[in-house]
């Protein structure tokens, strides 16, 4: 099971991406900004459960980072 949100959690940092990186999406976007925070507070917790102190710095961090940038979405900001 965990590998399933493992990779779902993937799959909503990459599609965003992917997108910004086609042109397709934008990065101050609500969407772009909470599939990242969705798909890095999965990885997060995925990491914490395995006690992988290195992913849980780099995915904890993403989260954090990427609730700023939804804060900034929903206030009107970029």
């Amino acid at each position: 099971m965990l590998q399933v949100i493992s990779i779902v959690g993937a799959v909503l940092i990459l599609i965003p991406f992917a997108g910004s990186q086609l042109g397709k999406l934008s990065t101050g976007s609500f969407s772009y900004q909470s599939m990242n925070l969705i798909g890095s507070a999965l990885l997060t917790g995925v990491a914490v459960l395995e006690r992988q102190a290195g992913f849980i710095l780099l995915e904890g961090t993403w989260a954090i980072v990427s609730v700023v940038g939804l804060t900034r979405v929903m206030q009107g900001r970029k």
